[in-house]
């Protein structure tokens, strides 16, 4: 299961992180986030120990969301030493959520 990032628990993970982050931005009433689930799900198993993979719930954070701009969701942000260099948003294909982290690899 991907980790449920909270503004509780974010600097912890997220903040002192080595490893790229990926952080699906959802809420339990986004079916389109429904959609991209099973993706951020099968990422976390498949880049275990290359890459953080997170979920953070909007309704619950909004203070992450905000420090991101995140105003549609599902919003997919990827982060390299703490920076955001590349976002995807709405529910887009597998492939193209994994070629953006291949490419910060």
């Amino acid at each position: 299961m991907a980790l449920e990032i909270t503004e509780a628990n974010y600097e912890e993970i997220v903040g002192n992180s080595s490893l790229p982050v990926v952080l699906d931005f959802w809420a339990a009433w986004c079916g389109p986030c429904k959609m991209v689930g099973p993706h951020i799900e099968e990422m976390h198993n498949e880049y275990n120990g290359q890459a953080i993979i997170g979920k953070v719930d909007v309704d619950t954070n909004p203070g992450i969301a905000s420090k991101f701009g995140v105003r549609n969701i599902p919003t997919i942000v990827f982060l390299k030493g703490g920076e955001l260099v590349d976002k995807s948003v709405g529910a887009v294909p597998k492939a193209q959520l994994t070629s953006k982290l291949d490419a910060i690899l």
